[in-house]
Formats: C-alpha cells, structure tokens, sequence
C-alpha cells in the first residue's frame, strides 16, 4: 500500500499548472493541450483510485477493530454473565437517548415550520378579507348603476370622442374586475394548500409525540433492567478482595485494547503540522465538571490507582475532543461503559469513557472541541459522570500535565 502511494506521489506534476500557462503551452505546442488533458485525466483518476483504498483501509480498520471487540466481548462473558447483561442494557438506553434526541429535534422542526404556517395563513387571510372587500365595493358599484353601464352610454347621446374614452375607462374597469376576482380565487386556493399543510404538519407532529412517548416507555423498562443488573452485580461484589480483582480483570481488558489498537493502528499513522506533544499544558478539559477522583488517588485499597480522572457532570452534557486525531474505538467496554479513544498520533491517546451516547464512528477524524459524546453512567457508575485519560502508548499520564484550560477558555 506504501508503495501505491509513493509511486503516486512521484509522478510528474503537469496537471497542476494554471489555466494561462497551459493557454501560452498549447499556442506553442499544440501538441502539449493534448498532453494537459490526458494529465487531468489521470490525476483525477488518481485522485479516484486514492479515494477508494482510503475507503477500503477505513473499512478493514472498522473490521479488525470489531473482530478484537467480539474477542473480548466473549471473554467479558465468560467470565461475568451480568456485566454482559449490563453492557446489552446500556447500549439500549444509549440507542433509545439517540433516537429521543433525533425526535427531539424533528419535533422542533416540525413545531417550527407550524408557526410558519400559522404566519403565512394569517397573511393570506388578511390579503384575501382585503382582495375580497375591495371586489365587494366593486360590485356594488355596479349594482347601484344599475348593471347597465354601456347600453346606457349608447342612449345618453353623448360625444362620440367621449363616449369612447369613458367606453375604454369601463373596459379598464371590467378588466381590473376580473385580475380582483381571479387574485381572490387564488387566495382561496392558497389558503385551502396551507390550511392542508398545517393540517399534515399537526398530524406529523402528533405522531412525533406518540413515538418519543413509546421510546420514553421503552427507556424507562431498560433503565429499570439496568438498576436491576446493578444491584445483582453490586451484591456479588461483597468484599473488597472481589472489588479488586474485579478492577484488575477490567484494567487488563483496557491494557489489551490499547496494545491491540496501537497494533491495528500503527499500519496507518496520523500525521500533522503540530504533533499532540507540543500541545502538553495547552489543551481544552473535554466537559466542564467537578473533579471526583484524580490520576494516581488509589481505588480499592492501595494496590489499584485511577490512571485518569473523573468529572462528575450532567448527564447529557457534550464531551468534546481534546485535540485532532481519528477516532480508534467506540464502544462499550467492562468498567468504562460506553468508551471512545483518540489516536492523536505518535503513540498518544486520549480515552472518554461512561458517557450515555457516542457521537463518532471508528475512522472518523476529529478536531479540537468537536462533540464526540454525551456525558452518562455507563458501566456500572453510581453517578453521571465522564473519565477522562492521556496515554502514550500502554503508559498512562496525568491529564492535569497536559489539560489546563477549562472548557470555553
């Protein structure tokens, strides 16, 4: 695949020149405009060609990084019925916040384009009571004239000169009759499709309503399984020698992730004007939110310590990239819940883990504040809240060394 590329890169650049060079190069050399065409062929041939093995890496990515997801899945599940059962129950409730979001905002679209449609109603009535008062004056009119108005023009034995201008006048008038009533009938019509509009839009919108009330019915079953599935799992855990062990199995399970990714991933490296270590002390905290546990503060006992940080946050709240980088694996895992890395590079990750939804795909490549989840309590936690961690390669390190800014600086 290096290869491909580099054979790509190499060759001659003459599709690049500007539009008056290759004006001056075809005057010269007939020939040459020939040349420049089959140039612009083939680079965007090339560029084509290029387009299409990106694709195919991205998606033999996105499989080892499943086939690796699987592997581990059934190891979680062998050794922990529950947790499997808790992982299937947040990653419901993940599925059903996405599609309450979704209807959340299709319902204030749909809310919106109504009021539009109210305005626009009110609009056309105004401007038909209007059409239609004017064409009313117009009638009467006539009628008190007696309806007759040529024949009596004929009998009044007028000028000749002026019978025909007040003849033209009253052909004005007649005509100017007609546009009224062919403007008001077009009014009508007008409002009869806006009155239908506004009645489909209400009907969308109460459809809208009743599908959020089943997805909300439907999270509410799966929250209730889930409260269940943590209790079972928290009275299992009764001593803190389980507790620990329990911790320790999932940190393997983390430090096998990150050495399979960094695997899978090192066949695409990331590269950029300003590598992530440049950046150590400069970057944005991922969520505003108040510290509960801090890198290094031990866990149970004093064997294990948290290799991130916790921010207790409202659920919901945006987790945001720390810096550019591709998103390497987004998912659920035992203990973090639904988790997302960034490969920012060199060696260096960033982990956000228990949040309620996830926002990016594995390959999607993200910059510095771009939203990437939504803060939650998956994985077991008691609280919403997002853990947050820096690594260079399997070696976790402070985030406070590398995050100092609070979100919005």
């Amino acid at each position: 695949m290096r290869e491909r590329r580099t054979f790509m890169l190499a060759k001659p650049a003459l599709y690049q020149y500007s539009a008056p060079m290759k004006r001056r190069i075809a005057a010269r050399w007939p020939g040459a405009a020939l040349l420049a065409g089959l140039c612009l062929a083939t680079a965007a041939a090339d560029e084509a060609e290029l387009t299409k093995v990106k694709e195919q890496e991205l998606e033999e990515v996105r499989e080892r990084i499943g086939d690796l997801k699987e592997s581990m899945d059934r190891a979680a599940a062998e050794r922990d019925r529950v947790t499997g059962e808790l992982q299937a129950a947040e990653v419901e409730i993940s599925g059903k916040r996405l599609r309450l979001a979704e209807l959340e905002r299709e319902q204030a679209f749909v809310e919106r384009r109504r009021g539009e449609l109210e305005t626009a109603i009110e609009k056309r009535r105004a401007e038909l009571d209007s059409e239609t008062e004017e064409l009313g004056r117009q009638l009467r009119a006539a009628y008190m004239s007696g309806g007759q108005e040529r024949m009596k023009l004929f009998l009044n034995q007028q000028d000749p000169a002026t019978l025909g201008r007040v003849m033209t006048w009253y052909g004005y008038l007649n005509a100017y009759r007609g546009e009224n009533i062919e403007t008001v009938t077009a009014r009508i019509r007008e409002l009869a499709a806006l009155v239908a509009e506004l009645a489909a839009e209400q009907a969308r919108l109460e459809a809208i309503a009743g599908e959020r009330l089943a997805e909300l019915s439907a999270l509410s079953s799966v929250q209730d399984e889930r409260r269940a599935l943590l209790a079972t799992l928290r009275s299992r855990i009764d001593t803190e020698a389980r507790e620990i062990e329990r911790l320790a199995a999932e940190e393997k399970d983390l430090a096998r992730l990150i050495a399979e990714l960094t695997s899978i991933l090192s066949d695409y490296p990331i590269t950029s004007e300003a590598p992530f270590a440049e950046y150590k002390g400069r970057l944005t905290w991922p969520v505003a939110g108040t510290l509960l546990h801090d890198f290094g503060q031990p866990r149970v006992g004093q064997s294990l310590k948290w290799n991130g940080v916790v921010l207790a946050a409202p659920r919901g709240r945006e987790v945001r990239a720390v810096y550019h980088g591709r998103v390497a694996f987004a998912d659920w895992l035992a203990g973090l819940g639904l988790l997302i890395i960034v490969d920012h590079g060199d060696g260096y990750l960033t982990l956000y883990g228990y949040n309620e939804t996830l926002l990016k795909n594995p390959g999607d490549w993200v910059a510095p504040g771009d939203a990437i989840a939504t803060v939650g309590a998956s994985g077991g936690q008691a609280q919403s809240a997002l853990y947050f961690e820096v690594r260079s390669g399997r070696r976790p390190l402070d985030p406070g060394d590398w995050v100092t800014r609070r979100p919005g600086s």
